[in-house]
C-alpha cells in the first residue's frame, strides 16, 4: 500500500519545483477571463470575453513562455501574488493549495486526463468569446467563472446535504 502524500499535500506553493508549480495548473482558462474592477466598490466581475491568447477549444495559451511579451498586464502567478489575488476562480488549484484544500477530483493530477476539466464544465471550452469576437467587456459580464459548477462538486455522501 502507497502511503505517500501527493506533493500539492505535503508541500505549501513557495517549496514547489518548476514542474510542480506548472502542473497544478489544471488548464480551465478561467484565469484568463477578463475581469473588470469597479473603481469605487473595488468589487472583481468576470467576463465571459478571453484573452487574446487563449485558446478556446484546448483552454491553454497559445505563447505560454512568451505570453507577457504580448500581453504585457498578464499576471504571472507566484505564491505571493496568489496570496494577494481576489480574482481567482474557485477551482483553482493555485488558490485551493494556498487555502489548505485538496483538489477537485476532475484536476488533471487527480484524475490523470485533461479531459475531466473540461467534462465536469470547469474549463471556459464552448463559455467563452474571444476578444476580436467581443465589443464592450461590460457587455459580457457573467457569474460562472466565479462559481462551482454542480458536477464538478464532490458526489454527496449518503446522509449528508448538497
Amino acid at each position: 500500500m502507497n502511503n505517500i502524500l501527493p506533493f500539492w499535500k505535503t508541500k505549501p506553493l513557495q517549496a514547489m519545483n518548476r514542474a510542480e508549480w506548472e502542473s497544478l495548473c489544471d488548464g480551465c482558462g478561467r484565469c484568463c477571463l477578463h475581469k473588470l474592477r469597479d473603481e469605487d466598490t473595488e468589487e472583481v466581475v468576470f467576463t465571459e470575453v478571453a484573452c487574446r491568447l487563449l485558446d478556446t477549444g484546448s483552454c491553454r495559451c497559445r505563447d505560454y513562455a512568451k505570453r507577457r511579451q504580448h500581453v504585457p498586464d498578464c499576471v504571472k502567478l507566484t505564491p505571493a501574488r496568489v496570496a494577494a489575488i481576489d480574482w481567482l476562480p474557485p477551482t483553482c488549484a493555485y488558490r485551493l493549495v494556498a487555502e489548505g484544500r485538496d483538489l477537485f477530483w476532475w484536476h488533471p493530477l487527480i484524475s490523470g486526463t485533461p479531459e475531466t476539466v473540461h467534462e465536469a464544465g470547469v474549463s471556459v471550452r464552448g463559455r467563452a468569446v474571444t476578444e476580436r469576437e467581443a465589443g464592450a467587456l461590460e457587455d459580457h459580464v457573467v457569474e460562472w467563472p466565479g462559481q462551482l459548477p454542480r458536477k464538478a462538486r464532490p458526489p454527496v455522501k449518503r446522509g449528508e446535504r448538497s
